[in-house]
């Protein structure tokens, strides 16, 4: 026996273990008194808070099927999952973006194993193929959704201003951003007002709202209120300065960008360069590149090969990425 075959036993049964162990084990016994301790604070207070907070779990609770409590037993950290979810502002469940990666995934493994490939590498390609593609998919749409409420965020604050100016609460500024502000700020801010509508205060409201969008610029907004609602003072001014702090925000992140593009458009180069060649080249003559999916020590080197281009592709992001 091959020591490829070996690790491959030996990883097939660390994964059977596995999944015995999730199979068989029962409920934490620290999530359910945490469980039982919320649900007797929830029947027993009085406070709006608590009851606002009732609500809105089981609003949520009703939004979830039964695939999806059954799948959230084998998902690291469901919350996470469904955190990220929420912030493509798609209305999809937990057992629809599973769905969608196994589909990936064994599309990409059937697709590879018509070119030829060998049965256990095309497994092991199709997997890291539905779990991949559709993080960076929702890392795209999450990135998409959160540039375009950045872009119109500082209009929003502005059009608040103008209410204050003219006599409104805060509250029913934050109604007109919800109905005259399009996109993503109008779905954020209407839930945000829903969410005072039930009893929920608006400090808290905020700063889930911010949790979920995940944007410093919100959360400059959150601390602003926060604060202005402890010391007081002139609410519209501070809006206001606070829009201008953004816009110049957004202008350096944009300077940033153009000084920056050079050094990304040279590691996108250096970084897909090998890939091309390896695909045109595969494409050209097949049974020339056969023996790379055949051969163990080309198997091992190529994997390490890509170790060390995620290190050095991961080096040459952050070096780029600059926080402000």
């Amino acid at each position: 026996m091959s020591m490829m075959q070996m690790m491959m036993m030996v990883g097939g049964m660390l994964g059977m273990l596995g999944l015995i162990y999730f199979a068989m084990a029962g409920p934490s016994p620290d999530k359910a008194r945490a469980r039982r301790l919320d649900s007797l604070r929830e029947r027993h207070s009085k406070s709006d808070e608590v009851a606002a907070q009732a609500q809105m779990k089981r609003i949520l609770a009703t939004r979830e099927t039964k695939m999806d409590s059954r799948l959230q037993q084998f998902i690291p950290n469901p919350a996470l999952l469904r955190r990220r979810i929420e912030q493509t502002g798609k209305n999809w469940s937990l057992s629809k973006y599973l769905g969608g990666s196994l589909g990936v995934g064994a599309f990409v493994a059937l697709l590879l194993l018509f070119k030829g490939m060998p049965f256990i590498l095309a497994i092991v390609l199709g997997l890291f193929a539905g779990v991949a593609i559709p993080h960076f998919a929702v890392s795209y749409l999450i990135g998409k959704r959160i540039n375009l409420f950045n872009s119109r965020f500082p209009d929003a604050i502005e059009l608040m201003v103008r209410g204050l100016r003219s006599g409104l609460p805060i509250s029913e500024t934050m109604g007109v951003v919800a109905s005259e502000v399009a996109g993503p700020i109008s779905v954020e801010f209407q839930s945000v007002v829903d969410k005072m509508k039930i009893g929920r205060t608006m400090e808290a409201a905020l700063q889930e709202a911010a949790d979920r969008i995940g944007t410093p610029e919100f959360q400059f907004f959150v601390i602003t209120l926060a604060i202005q609602r402890e010391t007081g003072g002139n609410l519209a001014e501070t809006l206001a300065n606070l829009a201008e702090v953004l816009r110049k925000r957004a202008q350096m992140k944009l300077k940033i960008k153009a000084m920056s593009s050079e050094s990304k458009a040279s590691a996108y180069i250096v970084g897909s360069l090998p890939f091309v060649v390896f695909g045109l080249v595969w494409f050209i003559n097949p049974g020339y590149m056969g023996g790379f999916f055949e051969d163990e020590r080309l198997i091992v080197a190529g994997l390490g090969g890509l170790v060390w281009m995620s290190i050095g592709a991961a080096i040459m992001a952050k070096m780029v990425r600059f926080e402000i």
